[in-house]
């Protein structure tokens, strides 16, 4: 509680929360529920506590499993009603439940959402100019990763900002540029992979 009541004191533009609601009694769960309605930044949050997502998210980040996250709008019950799949559904059923029923003997939703279903058994072959792309992929990746990081490095230096605007500008623009170059690179691997 201690502090919980130091965070809420010093003023802040975002705030990152980790099970907030462990261990609260009733009347300072609904302490903090309030403070967090009228905190006008960005808040992350993580929690268990179903009724306090409800309550205070207004987007929610959920692990669908195999690496996967996706982004909802509202809290929890809003992720259930938006969902397109059952992310725990496929883990009972490799555990030996019986696919697509749930523990309560009721129907489950589906466990994996058509779209992510392969297409066909068969392996699609690649044409001689995508082979060559895709041997190449690595080695430009790595080389984007590579920049990256010695950018990255140098802007954490702390004579980084005592350069001229326009260094700063464009060295800051150069990192924007590998990303989005890091996230095309990677989909096209995944594509032809």
């Amino acid at each position: 509680r201690l502090l919980l009541a130091q965070v809420f004191s010093k003023p802040s533009n975002v705030m990152v929360l980790d099970e907030p609601t462990n261990d609260l009694d009733l009347e300072t769960l609904e302490l903090l529920e309030e403070k967090l309605m009228e905190y006008t930044g960005t808040l992350l949050l993580v929690s268990h506590d179903r009724e306090f997502i409800n309550n205070i998210a207004t987007r929610c980040w959920v692990f669908e499993g195999e690496g996967c996250v996706r982004e909802y709008v509202g809290g929890y019950d809003n992720w259930l009603s938006q969902r397109s799949c059952d992310p725990w559904a496929k883990a009972s059923a490799s555990r030996g439940a019986t696919p697509g029923v749930a523990s309560g003997g009721s129907k489950a939703e589906p466990s994996v959402a058509p779209a992510l279903l392969p297409q066909s058994s068969k392996p699609r072959k690649l044409s001689y100019k995508d082979q060559r792309e895709l041997e190449a992929l690595p080695a430009h990746i790595e080389a984007l990763e590579t920049e990256q990081k010695l950018l990255t490095e140098r802007m954490s230096q702390a004579d980084f900002y005592q350069q001229e605007s326009s260094t700063i500008v464009a060295t800051q623009a150069r990192v924007l540029e590998l990303e989005n170059a890091l996230v095309t690179a990677y989909a096209r691997w995944e594509a032809l992979g």
